[in-house]
């Protein structure tokens, strides 16, 4: 099992909640931290913006990636969202064992 932690960033609390119950109910992630407001600043299409923003932790595993990802373009308004995974090299034997349990595919 080689566990991730998927960073995202949503315009508001009711896309980032949408989004949270989506990934847990499908089982692609084991728990999603939903953060305080945040500003974005970065250059877009020639363009320096600023974007109130609220930042997203999803726990999952590298085998249920191509699932957060199809998850999060089905539900992220931005044309190019920030998606991007950071492998955890350590972790909490017994947390790390709940987030592979929490994301076993059922049929």
């Amino acid at each position: 099992m080689e566990p991730l932690l998927v960073l995202t960033n949503v315009p508001d609390v009711a896309v980032a909640d949408k989004l949270a119950h989506a990934l847990i109910e499908s089982r692609a992630a084991a728990c999603v931290n939903v953060l305080a407001a945040c500003r974005s600043i970065y250059r877009w299409r020639g363009a320096v913006e600023t974007a109130d923003e609220i930042p997203m932790l999803i726990k999952t595993t590298a085998a249920s990636w191509p699932q957060v990802e199809a998850i999060v373009r089905a539900h992220h308004p931005y044309e190019v969202p920030e998606l991007v995974a950071v492998p955890m090299t350590h972790g909490l034997p017994a947390y790390l064992a709940w987030l592979a349990k929490e994301t076993e595919k059922h049929d």
